[in-house]
């Protein structure tokens, strides 16, 4: 099998992770019983590094500080195979930060300082097609005028057109997109872009339906959590269920989800296939703390899906 090059643009963060038994209220001081470290974030970096653990030719186009940050991160990402030429260090801008509250029951609560990550261009962006890539993946993360510009650079040299709907803009010019191949936001996200909650199935065709009317979309595929995935495509609908885990951590899990489906749909042109496959990522992502620690590489979700008598 071919292997196929996925261009992930957007964003690089390094994460505050800070562990509590809860979010504290308005005007309360908590004195927490668990940990905190830095580790390696942002939902593109997390994307690119899920695609290229995966087995994907992953190139990367981003932006860091030019700082001691910047630095851990491409060698983070030169250690995690992708290809760093689009990566960009900034010099008058410090590297994004995350700032990440980790409840007790895997719950998070983020705040996000996007620092170099505001400076990524049209330039930037145009300039890593020049990688010639199969596919191109992008999240909200990176911004407006970005993910504008990136769809329509696809459009042009007819690349399929990735997006995750993270984190949700409400009045995002959707239209301006052109054609997106599929569009995955997550529940709560799916909420704000078209003011239904995907609480049922019946709910998740309507929001489907509705983001198909401002935009042209292949396949809709709504993350819903622990009930698994819906997908629509424009005539049919299903859902395909998740994988039953204990989970301890959610950050990442809607990044290497998106990456999954992408690089599998790339692979085998099956949606289906792509979202059991996303599923299963998004499975194992959960049951570990943090973002880069949490990425599955393609031979442990291999032994995942033997072990649930899956075959794709």
């Amino acid at each position: 099998m071919a292997s196929k090059r996925i261009l992930v643009i957007g964003t690089a963060n390094i994460d505050f992770l800070l562990k509590t038994p809860f979010v504290p209220a308005r005007g309360e001081t908590m004195i927490s019983e668990g940990g905190y470290t830095f580790v390696p974030g942002g939902k593109g970096a997390n994307s690119a590094i899920a695609a290229a653990r995966l087995g994907g030719e992953t190139v990367f186009c981003t932006r860091v500080g030019d700082d001691a940050y910047g630095d851990r991160l491409l060698r983070i990402y030169a250690e995690n195979g992708i290809d760093p030429r689009y990566v960009k260090v900034d010099r008058s801008e410090q590297t994004g930060l995350a700032v990440v509250m980790l409840e007790r029951s895997g719950d998070n609560r983020i705040i996000v300082f996007p620092g170099a990550n505001r400076k990524i261009n049209e330039t930037d962006i145009e300039n890593s097609f020049l990688c010639y890539p199969d596919a191109v993946l992008t999240q909200f993360e990176c911004g407006e005028k970005q993910v504008i510009a990136a769809a329509q650079i696809a459009a042009d040299e007819n690349i399929p057109f990735f997006l995750d709907a993270g984190p949700a803009i409400p009045d995002f010019p959707l239209g301006k997109l052109r054609q997106v191949e599929v569009f995955s936001p997550n529940e709560s996200e799916t909420a704000i872009l078209t003011g239904i909650r995907p609480n049922t199935p019946d709910d998740c065709l309507r929001a489907a339906i509705v983001l198909c009317n401002k935009v042209k979309i292949k396949y809709v595929v709504l993350k819903l959590g622990s009930r698994g995935a819906f997908i629509y495509d424009g005539k049919y609908c299903d859902i395909v269920e998740s994988y039953d885990v204990d989970a301890v951590d959610t950050t990442a899990a809607g990044d290497a989800f998106t990456a999954a489906l992408t690089l599998e749909y790339m692979r085998h042109g099956d949606i289906y296939r792509a979202v059991k496959y996303a599923n299963a990522v998004g499975a194992l992502t959960v049951t570990k703390v943090g973002a880069l620690s949490s990425l599955p590489k393609e031979s442990e979700v291999k032994d995942f899906l033997l072990k649930q008598k899956e075959t794709l």
